[in-house]
């Protein structure tokens, strides 16, 4: 097998609306990727897959921007990380087309998030949305990354990144692309509603008190957590309490993941309380970790050249690392004059 720098590979779609489970899920991990100093880390505005879906293109110039501070104020640092949108590395989509004639049609359709996304309306879905992990697999291969941080919701597209990597290389009989690892851990890799605890966090949900927006301010984020959902019963000491508990567990586990501990350790601190003496001291906790991100990211917004030169720098030194890996893929296929 053949020794490949280690090196990180992640990114987020700018399709507006930072939330906790942003930041929980994947920044924050990101940050401590960074910091440990054991990878390369390399991380990305996927701009590409977010026009998948309809945008509005100047809703996706703000949404990009947005994203971008929000990576530099939940402490992503330009000095240290890559950080760049994906459009403006053109191998991504080259790598992905090459993916595109190595992945199977089977393989695609049997992707979970296409027959969510899609549904019974799959004949006007777009053929972008279809072939978006085969574009995700050159995310992360056109950097041979070795550890992709991800969600549990993208762990099935990560063993499909393994997928085309192991068939190109049997394919043309060569040891080029790595078996790159997916990274799920914490606890709070999914962040759930704060009005219904079965529920994923999102920012497609109606109602903005489902979740805190990494743009809200000390008062919101405080008033979101004590008006959060949640049942009569007391906090257990023990985690085999919280089944059959959602809303319980959740704010539990976002409690353990912002104040970088276990769902255990809070347990053991905190069972036996009533949730009008826990929603008070997360809320604090919540105050005290995410305020300063917002007022960080407003400050940043307000210089979107700034960000945008940022975001050159990023992409040119993407750029030195992808273009020598599409060069070779070229010559591996026997496209002449890669």
């Amino acid at each position: 097998m053949a020794a490949f720098t280690p090196r990180v590979f992640s990114g987020i779609q700018p399709s507006g609306g930072l939330t906790l489970g942003n930041y929980l899920g994947a920044m924050k991990r990101f940050v401590t990727m960074q910091d440990e100093g054991k990878f390369e880390t390399v991380y990305c505005m996927v701009d590409l897959h977010a026009i998948t879906v309809w945008q509005d293109p100047a809703a996706l110039t703000r949404a990009t921007r947005e994203l971008c501070a929000g990576f530099i104020a939940a402490g992503i640092d330009p000095s240290k990380s890559i950080l760049f949108n994906q459009s403006q590395v053109a191998e991504h989509a080259q790598l992905a087309w090459i993916f595109n004639c190595v992945a199977r049609m089977g393989w695609m359709q049997r992707m979970t998030q296409w027959k969510d996304k899609a549904g019974k309306n799959s004949q006007n879905a777009s053929l972008g949305l279809f072939a978006y992990p085969a574009l995700m697999a050159a995310d992360i291969l056109v950097y041979h990354a070795t550890h992709v941080p991800v969600g549990e919701d993208q762990k099935q597209h990560l063993e499909l990144t393994r997928d085309i990597a192991i068939k190109f290389n049997n394919d043309f009989g060569v040891d080029f692309f790595p078996e790159t690892e997916p990274v799920i851990e914490g606890a709070a890799t999914r962040v759930m509603s704060l009005r219904d605890g079965s529920k994923k966090m999102s920012k497609s949900d109606p109602s903005d008190m489902s979740r805190i927006n990494l743009t809200d301010d000390a008062d919101t984020i405080a008033q979101k957590i004590r008006k959060a959902r949640t049942d009569p019963e007391a906090l257990p000491s023990e985690v085999d309490g919280l089944d059959e508990r959602p809303e319980a567990r959740n704010l539990v586990n976002i409690y353990a993941a912002l104040s970088e501990t276990t769902p255990e350790a809070v347990l053991a601190d905190h069972g036996g309380s009533q949730f009008s003496a826990f929603k008070p001291a997360l809320a604090d906790l919540a105050v005290d970790k995410l305020a300063p991100i917002s007022t960080e990211m407003s400050r940043l917004m307000e210089d979107p050249a700034e960000i945008d030169r940022i975001l050159a720098q990023g992409a040119a030194q993407a750029r030195e690392i992808a273009a020598p890996v599409l060069k070779k893929t070229y010559e591996i296929v026997g496209m002449v004059g890669a």
